[in-house]
């Protein structure tokens, strides 16, 4: 299987399609909502939370049978039917209009998998093993989660309010990529946690 290329995309404004709306397209579908993505949602019967996401405009829902024109102007499909046999004909009826196609638990119909994703404000860490073994990728987010602590969010935060400011100074360019660099290391997220008392993994 040829390397996958890691990438984090821009949703916003993306017509997104997932077809299935049970618990696994639940899950999908949440994953997306604060992306800024056009969700669209088709499926048989969806979940509770699903038509309540709908009604609440975060999410366009059609409770009806795929058809191959709700493809039209997708940039991006998510499959979470019980059905093999439909899961493989959306992807094959994707890849014929150029739309990057992931059938859940199914790897050989995936143009893209979902990783195992530490969130911690805008810092995200990604960790996939192209869909060999999600239960390591798994294992793997939650020894991140707990080296990678909450107060992760407010430095990365401050990193960039502080890049800004950097970066528009009059230092030499040379400068600013010293200072910057010596910002985001190890011995400035340790005096950060001294000076907040905080005493999280680093």
């Amino acid at each position: 299987m040829p390397r996958l290329f890691p990438i984090f995309l821009k949703m916003e404004g993306r017509q997104v399609l997932v077809i299935g709306a049970g618990k696994v397209g639940e899950a999908k579908i949440a994953g997306l909502l604060d992306t800024g993505a056009q969700v669209k949602v088709i499926a048989l019967r969806a979940t509770e939370k699903v038509r309540a996401w709908a009604r609440a405009g975060s999410i366009h829902l059609e409770e009806r049978a795929f058809t191959p024109g709700d493809l039209q102007d997708i940039f991006l499909a998510v499959v979470a039917t019980s059905s093999p046999s439909l899961n493989r004909l959306i992807f094959f009826q994707a890849r014929r209009r150029g739309v990057l196609c992931n059938v859940v638990d199914v790897p050989e119909l995936c143009d893209f998998f979902y990783p195992a994703v530490v969130k911690r404000g805008d810092l995200q860490i990604a960790v996939s093993t192209s869909g060999q073994s999600p239960s390591l990728a798994r294992r793997l987010r939650e020894q991140l989660e707990w080296q990678f602590g909450a107060s992760y969010a407010d430095w990365v935060a401050e990193l960039g309010a502080t890049r800004r400011e950097v970066l528009q100074s009059d230092l030499r360019p040379e400068q600013k990529l010293e200072l910057l660099t010596s910002l985001a290391s190890h011995a400035a997220f340790q005096a950060l946690h001294a000076r907040n008392g905080n005493g999280e993994a680093a």
